[in-house]
C-alpha cells in the first residue's frame, strides 16, 4: 500500500532496515523498502544528507588490523546503538508528532466536515428561504394584482351605486313633481269643478227663478186673459148694446194680445235659456268627465313612476347583494 509521503525520517527507517538485513542502501532498493513510493531525487538528497551526518570509512574490515577493525568495530556499533536510539527517539517524537498532526488533522477534517455540513444547511436554508421570498413575492405581486382589480371593481360598483342613487333621486324627485303636479292638478280641477258647480247651481237657480216667475207671470197672464175672454164674450154678447165699448174691448184685445206675444216671446226665451243651461251642464259632465280621464290617466302615471322606482330600488338592492357576496368571497379567498 502506498504511503502518503517521502521525508527524511522514513527514507533513515528505510536504510537502517536495508543495512540491518546486511543490504545495500542504494536508491532503488531505499525506494523498493518504501514501496515504490517517492522520487528518486528526492530519495537521494535524503541519503547524501544523511551520510553527510554519518560517514562510513570507505576501507573494507578486511583491510584493516583485528585490533583496528575490533575498535572500530565496536565504535561502529556503538555508534550504531546510539544512532539507533537517537534514530528512535526521533521517530518516536516524529511519530508522536505526526500522531498529534494526525489528530489535528482529524479534527481539522471533522471540523471542515461540520462546517461543510452546517455550510451545505446553511445553503438549503437560504435556498428555501430564496424560493419561499420568490414565492412570497410572486403571491405579492398577485395580492398587489388582484386588489388592484378589486379594487377597480369596487370603483366601478361604487360609480355604478352612484349612478343607481342619482336615477332614484331623480325617480323620486319625478316623482314628487308628479304628487305635486297631481295634487295641484287635483285642487285645480276640484277648484274648477266647485266652481263650475256652484256657478251652475247658480245658473240653474236663476233660470229656475226666471221660470218659475215666468211660470207664474204666465200663470196670471192666462188667468187674466181668461178673465179676459169672459168680458170678451159677455162684451161680445152686449156688442150691439155697446159699441163704444166694443172699440175699447177690441183695442184691450189687441194689448192684450200684444202682451200675450211678449209673454210667449218670454217663454221661448226663457227655454232657450233652459236648453242653453242644460247643454251647459252636458259641456260641464263632458269637462267632468276629461278632467277625470286626466285625473286617471295622472293616476297611472303616478303608478308607473312607483312602479319604475321599486325596481330600481330591487336593482340597487340586488347591486348591493352583489358587492356584498363580492366583499365576502374575496375574505374567503384570502
Amino acid at each position: 500500500m502506498a504511503r502518503g509521503g517521502v521525508n527524511k525520517v522514513i527514507v533513515l527507517r528505510a536504510r537502517d532496515s536495508l543495512l540491518a538485513r546486511g543490504e545495500n542502501p542504494s536508491i532503488d532498493a531505499v525506494r523498493i523498502e518504501l514501496g515504490n513510493t517517492g522520487s528518486k531525487t528526492t530519495i537521494h538528497r535524503y541519503l547524501k544528507e544523511i551520510e553527510s551526518f554519518e560517514p562510513r570509512p570507505q576501507t573494507s574490515r578486511e583491510q584493516l588490523s583485528e585490533e583496528l577493525t575490533a575498535l572500530v568495530g565496536g565504535l561502529v556499533d556503538r555508534l550504531t546503538e546510539e544512532g539507533r536510539e537517537a534514530t528512535d527517539l526521533a521517530q518516536a517524537e516524529f511519530d508522536q508528532q505526526r500522531a498529534a498532526f494526525a489528530e489535528q488533522l482529524d479534527a481539522a477534517q471533522a471540523q471542515l466536515a461540520a462546517l461543510q455540513r452546517q455550510f451545505d444547511i446553511q445553503n438549503s436554508a437560504l435556498a428555501a428561504q430564496a424560493e419561499e421570498l420568490q414565492l412570497c413575492q410572486t403571491s405579492l405581486q398577485t395580492e398587489i394584482t388582484r386588489n388592484a382589480r378589486l379594487s377597480q371593481h369596487s370603483s366601478d360598483l361604487e360609480l355604478r351605486v352612484q349612478e343607481k342613487d342619482e336615477q332614484i333621486r331623480s325617480l323620486e324627485e319625478k316623482h314628487q313633481h308628479l304628487r305635486e303636479a297631481l295634487e295641484h292638478y287635483r285642487n285645480a280641477v276640484k277648484e274648477q269643478r266647485e266652481q263650475e258647480q256652484r256657478r251652475h247651481e247658480g245658473q240653474v237657480q236663476q233660470v229656475q227663478v226666471e221660470l218659475r216667475q215666468l211660470q207664474q207671470t204666465l200663470m196670471l197672464k192666462q188667468d187674466e186673459l181668461t178673465r179676459l175672454n169672459r168680458d170678451n164674450e159677455r162684451l161680445l154678447s152686449e156688442a150691439r148694446q155697446q159699441a163704444k165699448a166694443t172699440a175699447t174691448q177690441a183695442d184691450a184685445m189687441q194689448r192684450l194680445s200684444e202682451e200675450n206675444a211678449h209673454l210667449n216671446t218670454a217663454v221661448a226665451r226663457a227655454e232657450g235659456a233652459r236648453e242653453l243651461l242644460l247643454e251647459q251642464v252636458g259641456v260641464s259632465s263632458d269637462e267632468i268627465k276629461t278632467l277625470q280621464g286626466a285625473v286617471t290617466q295622472a293616476r297611472q302615471q303616478v303608478v308607473d313612476a312607483e312602479r319604475q322606482l321599486e325596481q330600481t330600488r330591487e336593482q340597487v338592492t340586488a347591486f348591493q347583494q352583489t358587492i356584498k357576496q363580492s366583499e365576502e368571497g374575496e375574505a374567503h379567498d384570502q
